[in-house]
This record gives structure tokens, C-alpha cells and sequence, in this order.
């Protein structure tokens, strides 16, 4: 650590009354040193004094925490409905049928296996869409789109959804209802 002294020259203005001269300034100029002040201790906070809710007691029973609301679940498109296996995207890509709007591609393959099952659902979000933030929340907002279009999706297929490059901005932009309403666009162009 070094200290650095230069001494500077600050004006004030005295007010006292009992100062009076005749012809004559009172002096206004006051020298103060200006060295650097010492570092401050640092700000950082040890962990154990930031987790409030943690017991003193290291035996104590621990605190009960607020449970996740019934029925959350069925909001998102479960695990079991979705195609996560490269065999099954190939599956869909070289045997099944597909149709296209400006931002999405939409592929379909019937499951000889499970004709009256419930449709799986594969998402393909290429880098050129943008950032690993933006595909994700295009993701989040496609799987959305899909439950929303669910009821009028044919059973027993296999899908995967194909996002264009340049989905993000209009799916922010414009909202959940216009994805929703390209995704039935595709589905609609689907039994044509």
C-alpha cells in the first residue's frame, strides 16, 4: 500500500462577525492534506449470517417449508408425451410427413405401436434461432403453445416442431396467443 501526500488548497468563507479589517481581506484559504484513506474492511457477509431461516441449534428439527400447489404437473406437457431419444426424431424425420408455416416446421408420424395413445411431442430449436436463453424460453413458450393446442391434435402420432430462425422476436413481441395461433395454423395445414 502506498500513500500519496499533496496538500490542496480549499476556500471558505468565514462568517464570524468579531473578524473586521480595514481595507484588508480576511484569509479564506485553508490547507488539508490529502492522503488516501485506508482500504475498508470488506462487505462480504459469511453465509451463515445471510441464511436467516437456518436454526442456530445444528440439532434442532428443521422448519417446514411451503409444499407445491396440487395439480402443477398438469399445466406442462409431461415427460412421458415428449420425444427425448435421437431414434425417434430420425423416426419422425425419414418415415413421416411434414408442413410448414414462416416460423415452424411441423413433423408428424403415425406409432403403429400406440394408434390410440396420446401424441408425443419433440422440440428442434437450432442455435440460428439465437442464444441458449432465447431457445430456451422459445422452447417453454412452444411447449405452452402445445397444451394449449392439445385437444385438437390427433392421437397416436408422433410430433416434432421445428423452429425457424427469427421466432423470437414475434413470439415476444406479440405474445403467447400468436404462437398459439401458428401452431394451429400447422395442425390446420396438417389435415388439408
Amino acid at each position: 500500500m502506498w500513500k500519496t501526500s499533496v496538500s490542496a488548497v480549499v476556500y471558505t468563507r468565514r462568517s464570524d462577525p468579531q473578524i473586521k479589517t480595514l481595507g484588508r481581506q480576511p484569509d479564506r484559504e485553508t490547507h488539508l492534506s490529502a492522503e488516501r484513506a485506508p482500504p475498508k474492511a470488506s462487505s462480504r457477509v459469511s453465509s451463515a449470517d445471510v441464511v436467516a431461516c437456518r436454526p442456530r441449534d445444528p440439532e434442532a428439527a428443521s422448519r417446514e417449508r411451503a409444499q407445491a400447489a396440487l395439480g402443477l404437473k398438469a399445466r406442462h406437457v409431461q415427460r412421458r408425451h415428449r420425444l427425448s431419444r435421437s431414434r425417434d426424431f430420425d423416426d419422425v424425420y425419414r418415415r413421416g410427413t411434414s408442413v410448414s408455416t414462416r416460423y415452424l416446421v411441423l413433423h408428424w408420424f403415425p406409432r403403429e405401436d400406440d394408434l390410440g395413445g396420446d401424441p408425443r411431442l419433440g422440440l428442434a430449436v437450432p442455435r440460428s434461432v439465437g442464444s441458449a436463453v432465447i431457445r430456451n424460453r422459445t422452447k417453454r413458450q412452444l411447449r405452452e403453445a402445445w397444451r394449449r393446442v392439445l385437444a385438437e391434435v390427433p392421437l397416436g402420432h408422433d410430433y416434432v416442431l421445428v423452429a425457424r430462425p427469427g421466432i423470437a422476436e414475434p413470439a415476444d413481441a406479440r405474445g403467447q396467443d400468436w404462437l398459439v395461433a401458428e401452431l394451429a395454423d400447422a395442425l390446420g395445414r396438417m389435415r388439408q
